[in-house]
């Protein structure tokens, strides 16, 4: 090669001015090397590329009004392109109940009704901002990823999912999200005495929720024996899914009988709040409701365990009965991790 022929033959005196050199390995890099050449910029060049790099990203013209024909014409139009079942499916939810919810939180926030700008532009539809929020709970998924469907942007998502999140527990706390009433407690007692438990209240277990963007300094006190970061969520639920008792942010290093003892599961019950329940079993009257649970919980008499090990057939089909009404408050543990994938 030119190159290395030439500084085989020269003298190390031939290279004493820095300049030839140079000269030497540009002329060689340019007819041997093109296609790996940088070009270098001068500093005017570097500070104006930063300039140019910092500059905000100018206001964009999202087409709103776009999104939302597209959003009614796709689901809410009366010969909607996708039909009831997709819709369920897509949004977890039948229509009717999406628009019902979605009703609700319009009417009782702000923040969701649709205004017209400065310049007399339309803003977001309520349809757009309950359904980016619908999503993100639905599919786990990033603020921006509904921006080229719905044209809403990151910002206003995220602040969509935290407005719909406490629309519901606001429009709706005091009919669903509360303990049973008096009328409840029978209709539950009515339910579970036809499937052969009398006096049976409800399902309880824990189930662990990992926690994904954990602290660093918190990761060893929420780590439990699978050494995964998780929070423990204790539920009470029945046949119908209605979960009424939820206790959920302990450590998942803790066990489900740690969490029974900070629960709240029993306050009414200590505090002489709880209604009287009278049922009958075998002759015996029992004047205290009960849980039906697993082995883990301890020998209360609110909670009813399976049997371990049954020998005669008796006991194995008071095993297997107990066994498959104790998945209730599986079967709830199940639908809320299918329907809404941001809680995991």
């Amino acid at each position: 090669m030119s190159f290395i022929s030439s500084t085989s033959s020269s003298s190390s005196s031939d290279f004493s001015n820095n300049v030839e050199f140079d000269r030497l390995v540009d002329d060689y890099a340019a007819n041997h090397l093109p296609h790996i050449l940088i070009p270098q910029h001068s500093s005017q060049e570097s500070q104006l590329n930063n300039e140019i790099t910092n500059v905000p990203e100018p206001k964009m013209d999202r087409e709103r009004e776009k999104g939302h024909v597209q959003l009614y014409n796709d689901y809410f139009a009366s010969n909607a392109v996708y039909n009831d079942n997709q819709f369920r499916r897509r949004f977890r939810m039948r229509r009717s109940l999406f628009c019902r919810i979605m009703n609700k939180v319009v009417e009782g926030d702000q923040f969701f009704q649709q205004r017209q700008n400065a310049a007399g532009k339309l803003g977001l539809s309520p349809l757009q901002k309950c359904t980016a929020a619908i999503r993100m709970l639905a599919y786990g998924v990033a603020p921006d990823v509904v921006d080229e469907y719905l044209r809403i942007g990151q910002t206003t998502s995220r602040n969509a999912l935290q407005h719909f999140c406490q629309g519901v527990i606001s429009q709706f706390e005091s009919e669903y999200l509360r303990k049973p009433t008096d009328e409840d407690l029978r209709r539950i007692l009515h339910q579970n005495e036809l499937r052969g438990f009398p006096g049976m209240i409800g399902s309880i277990d824990c189930m662990h929720w990992e926690w994904k963007n954990c602290p660093t300094a918190w990761k060893a006190q929420y780590a439990g024996r699978s050494k995964t970061v998780t929070l423990i969520l204790e539920a009470v639920a029945g046949q119908d899914l209605w979960i009424w008792h939820a206790f959920f942010g302990m450590p998942g290093s803790c066990n489900d009988l740690n969490v029974l003892y900070r629960s709240p599961v029993f306050d009414d019950v200590l505090q002489g709040r709880a209604p009287p329940i009278n049922f009958w079993v075998n002759g015996h009257q029992y004047e205290l409701a009960y849980y039906l649970a697993d082995g883990i919980y301890p020998k209360w008499l609110t909670f009813i365990q399976g049997i371990t090990h049954p020998q005669v057939q008796k006991d194995k089909l008071f095993a297997d009965q107990q066994a498959a009404v104790r998945k209730d408050v599986e079967r709830a543990f199940g639908v809320l991790q299918a329907r809404f994938a941001i809680l995991r």
